[in-house]
């Protein structure tokens, strides 16, 4: 009888697992990693007038999904500075980390990080802390336009048909705690 009871147990989660991903596709924070990695790739002057000529190169960055603050990617990364002034060049690093609202773009199949706001900069050396505080408005609004036109993540029908019947179903995004989660019904 326990053995019966055990089976019927163990043969409804697997139906009720599987019927999950009939109606959900999760993006991992893994995932999002990597694609930002890969197809990231942001490189401006971010000159101001009068002050001087930076070039800001972003060399990596990580993600964390819904951990920090609810239905928010927090990112982290670093970047470098070329700074180019009457006083000669000088280089700096800078270690970012910013948030974003994660929206899903149906007609494009891509997770987008809308409303990028830099919450805090660390720069060394720190005597160019003084310059990065003249510059992060600037940084800041060119972050938010690069993200509002290049996803974070594009579904693709060639990974899996999980992902590809995502692209196809999808109705918005839910942030979980370390992923994003496509649902396929309302």
């Amino acid at each position: 009888m326990k053995k019966m009871f055990f089976a019927a147990m163990l043969a409804l989660s697997g139906a009720l697992a599987g019927c999950n991903q009939l109606t959900q596709y999760s993006v991992s924070e893994q995932e999002i990693n990597q694609a930002l990695e890969k197809h990231i790739h942001f490189a401006k002057n971010v000159g101001v007038p009068g002050v001087a000529d930076a070039q800001i190169t972003l060399t990596s960055l990580v993600s964390q999904v819904g951990r920090e603050e609810p239905n928010k990617v927090t990112l982290t990364g670093q970047a470098n500075l070329d700074l180019s002034s009457l006083f000669g060049t000088q280089k700096a690093t800078i270690a970012l980390k910013m948030k974003a609202q994660p929206v899903f773009d149906k007609e494009q199949g891509a997770i987008f990080l809308r409303e990028m706001e830099i919450l805090d900069t660390q720069v060394e050396p720190a005597k160019m802390q003084s310059i990065l505080q003249t510059i992060i408005p600037y940084l800041n609004q060119s972050l938010r336009s690069y993200f509002n036109q290049n996803p974070a993540y594009i579904l693709s029908n060639d990974r899996s048909k999980a992902e590809a019947l995502a692209k196809k179903l999808a109705k918005g995004i839910e942030v979980r705690p370390g992923e994003i989660v496509i649902p396929f019904t309302d």
